[in-house]
C-alpha cells in the first residue's frame, strides 16, 4: 500500500533527519544529567561543610588527675574532642597568652608538657580546637594550678616577756611561707600543752597560758605543718622572765642611789653656809661684856701677839667692856688686858682701865 497516496499531506522522514532529532534529545539529555549532578555535587559538599563546622567545646585535663604542683614539678595537660571532624589544631593558652600549638588528622588527644618553675607557672590555662577547613573554633573552660609547698620555720613570740605568777599570757606562732591548711602544735619543754591549731587563713594561732609557779617557767617552742608530712619545721624557744625579780631589786638600787646623792648635795651645800660661818664664829668671838654687845668685826692679830678688836656704834648710854689679849713673849703666857670706855649720848668718854696683872 502506497501511504502517499492515501496520506499526501504527510512527508516522509529520511533517516538522516532521523539521527538528527536523536542527537538532539540525547545533548539535553545530557544537559539535563549534569546539572542534576552538579546540584547533587554542591549539596553534598554544603553537607559536609556543615557536618565539619560542628565542633565540641574541648576539655582540658591534667594527665596526673590533680590540679595541685609543687615547684619544678612536670606535669601534662590533656586536650581532646568529644565530636568534630579533623584535622584539628589544638592551641594552648596562659592567662591569654599562646603557648604551644599541635595538629591532629584524628580525634586522639594531644599533650602539653609544662614545668613548674615559679609562682607565675601557676596561672591560667585554656585550650583551643579549630577545624582548619571551615575555620570554626571552640575553647574549653580555663584550669587554674594550686601551688603546694612546704612550711617554713615558725616564729613564736609573745606581747610580755616579762609574767608574774597568777598572770595570764598569750603565746602566737605564725609560718609565714606554706600551702593551707597550716597545724600549730605548742610545747613546753617537748610537752603538748594543747591540742593542736588548724588555721586555714594566713594567721598566727595564738594561745594562753596560765603562769601558776615557777615550773611554768620553762622552755616554749611551736610546731607547723602541712601537706607536707615529712617536712615539719619548729620555732626557736621562748622563756618567759619573772618580773617580780627585777620589780623588787632596782627599784631599790634606785632609791638608795637617789638617797646618796641628795645626802651628798646637802652635805656640799652645807660646808660654805653653816659650817664654816659657826667654825669661824667660835674661832672668834670676843668676850662678851657686861650689856651683852660684842664685837661683828674680824679679829686681827699683829706682831706682838696683841689682838685688837673694832667694835660697832652702839646705843647712847651705854657701857662696853673690851677685852683685849696679848701674849708674853718672855713668860710665853697669854695675859688680858681690859679696856672699858663709856659713851653718854653722842660723846664718849673713856673709863678706867683695869688690867688683871
Amino acid at each position: 500500500m502506497n501511504l502517499q497516496l492515501m496520506f499526501p499531506h504527510v512527508q516522509t522522514l529520511s533517516s538522516d533527519h532521523w539521527a538528527s532529532s536523536r542527537k538532539r534529545y540525547q545533548r539535553k539529555k545530557n544537559q539535563r544529567t549534569d546539572s542534576w549532578r552538579a546540584q547533587s555535587t554542591q549539596q553534598i559538599q554544603n553537607a559536609t561543610a556543615d557536618y565539619r563546622e560542628i565542633l565540641s567545646n574541648p576539655m582540658l585535663t591534667p594527665l596526673h588527675g590533680t590540679l595541685e604542683v609543687v615547684m619544678k614539678q612536670e606535669v601534662s595537660l590533656s586536650c581532646h574532642l568529644d565530636s568534630g571532624s579533623p584535622p584539628v589544631r589544638y592551641t594552648l593558652f596562659k592567662n591569654r597568652q599562646k603557648l604551644s600549638a599541635l595538629n591532629r588528622t584524628d580525634l586522639t588527644p594531644v599533650l602539653f608538657n609544662l614545668t613548674i618553675n615559679s609562682a607565675s607557672d601557676v596561672g591560667e590555662y585554656k585550650c583551643k580546637a579549630q577545624n582548619e577547613i571551615s575555620n570554626s573554633e571552640k575553647y574549653s573552660r580555663s584550669l587554674n594550678f594550686t601551688l603546694k609547698e612546704p612550711v617554713s620555720k615558725p616564729v613564736l613570740s609573745s606581747p610580755n616577756s616579762q609574767a608574774k605568777k597568777g598572770q595570764n599570757v598569750t603565746l602566737s606562732c605564725l609560718s609565714e611561707n606554706g600551702s593551707l591548711p597550716i597545724t600549730y602544735t605548742f610545747f613546753k619543754d617537748r610537752q603538748s600543752i594543747q591540742p593542736p591549731v588548724k588555721m586555714q587563713n594566713r594567721e598566727a594561732a595564738v594561745i594562753s597560758v596560765l603562769i601558776k609557779s615557777s615550773n611554768d617557767f620553762g622552755m616554749y617552742k611551736c610546731k607547723a605543718e602541712n601537706c607536707f608530712h615529712n617536712k615539719t619545721k619548729y620555732s626557736n624557744g621562748f622563756n618567759f622572765t619573772l618580773a617580780e625579780e627585777r620589780s623588787n631589786s632596782q627599784p631599790l638600787i634606785i632609791c638608795l642611789g637617789l638617797t646618796l646623792l641628795l645626802l651628798a648635795i646637802g652635805f656640799a651645800l652645807a660646808i660654805p653656809f653653816f659650817i664654816i660661818p659657826s667654825y669661824k664664829a667660835k674661832k672668834f668671838t670676843p668676850t662678851r661684856s657686861s650689856t651683852g654687845h660684842t664685837s661683828k668685826e674680824k679679829v686681827e692679830e699683829s706682831e706682838d701677839y696683841v689682838t685688837y678688836a673694832e667694835i660697832e656704834p652702839i646705843q647712847p648710854e651705854a657701857c662696853v667692856n673690851l677685852s683685849v689679849i696679848r701674849r708674853d713673849e718672855q713668860e710665853n703666857r697669854a695675859c688680858a688686858t681690859i679696856y672699858s670706855e663709856v659713851l653718854v649720848g653722842e660723846g664718849a668718854q673713856a673709863g678706867p682701865l683695869h688690867s688683871p696683872e
